[in-house]
């Protein structure tokens, strides 16, 4: 088993949509949505990560960094390997903008970018990650940010 930090950005815009990603699984399977981000190196801080990955995976490169709403420790199969990952998700305010994947081995498995309204997260017929993702991004919208994290989300696939 690999085991991994991670941190995702939840991009939200001043007209309530969060910038998603489509993804296709290596070894097949239905595709399914998650927040962009991604594996924490060495000793990298969490706002180091997002700096790399928000640049590798969107082209984003100048943004504020915003409060950790999300903690999740999801346990997956992903390209023939058994993955423990302990993944924290932030805010990011930011204007709507053109994503664009820089990184080749993620852009492998990226099916499509979405800029989509949070109203319609809670009615998505397709697969989100992580699975509260309505929920999270309606009380940040409606409380802010948490004074303290929620416990951390356990998902075993």
């Amino acid at each position: 088993m690999i085991h991994r930090r991670a941190v995702r950005a939840l991009i939200i815009t001043g007209e309530r949509e969060v910038l998603l990603m489509r993804i296709r699984p290596p070894h097949g399977g239905d595709c399914f949505w998650i927040a962009p981000g991604g594996g924490i190196e060495a000793d990298e801080t969490a706002e180091a990560t997002l700096q790399r990955e928000l640049a590798e995976e969107l082209g984003l490169v100048d943004f504020a960094h915003g409060s950790a709403v999300w903690r999740r420790h999801h346990t997956f199969n992903w390209g023939g390997r058994r993955i423990s990952q302990k993944e924290e998700y932030r805010i990011v305010h930011a204007d709507r903008f053109a994503p664009v994947m820089a990184d080749e081995a993620e852009a492998r498995v990226l099916d499509c970018f979405r800029w989509w309204p949070i109203a319609d997260l809670s009615s998505a017929s397709e697969r989100l990650t992580p699975l509260s993702l309505a929920d999270i991004l309606d009380r940040y919208l409606r409380d802010g940010a948490p004074s303290e994290l929620p416990d951390e989300e356990i998902l075993i696939d």
